[in-house]
């Protein structure tokens, strides 16, 4: 996956406001339509641009409570670590699920409606799945920050070793 300085700028661009049309991408980036077009298309293909989300505020959809649980697991074994995943995955009360070093095994930021909800949500998805050792709750008293948006270096960093690089 390589990209290069034009490329760079689109992401920029992309990741403050993913509905401009390509007409207006390419023009804050020095392209034209469809060569902007061209582009973004490679940037997904390649796994580059991996989604394009609205981010919704949970409580304006009655997701009341918000938390990061911190879950451990009674062993790390591939098959426990990778059954775990797939439960994450599968839950829709789990927002984000990060596989961590550390104090514990995953971290999860979990939605619920009220701390009713959550309790049973626990009782569930923690307390009946015997490979769970322990888990922590921390819940979020604000969200400062929300977003995906990830630092892009401008092609002239030359300690990224995916920027500036010739095309495949």
């Amino acid at each position: 996956m390589r990209y290069d300085r034009i490329d760079a700028r689109i992401l920029e661009i992309m990741q403050k406001n993913n509905r401009l049309t390509s007409e207006v991408i390419g023009e804050m980036a020095g392209l034209s339509a469809t060569a902007c077009q061209r582009r973004l298309k490679r940037l997904r293909a390649e796994g580059i641009i991996e989604a394009d989300v609205s981010i919704v505020s949970p409580k304006a959809v009655g997701r009341q409570v918000q938390m990061l649980v911190l879950v451990s697991l009674e062993r790390e074994r591939a098959d426990i670590i990778d059954r775990f995943k797939r439960v994450i995955k599968s839950s829709a009360e789990v927002v984000s699920g990060f596989y961590v070093t550390g104090d514990a095994d995953f971290v999860l930021y979990v939605t619920a409606r009220s701390m009713e909800d959550y309790e049973q949500f626990t009782r569930r998805f923690f307390y009946e799945n015997p490979d769970i050792k322990g888990v922590k709750t921390m819940v979020i008293m604000d969200r400062v920050k929300a977003g995906f948006a990830v630092p892009v270096e401008d092609a002239s960093d030359e300690m990224n070793p995916h920027v500036g690089a010739p095309k495949k």
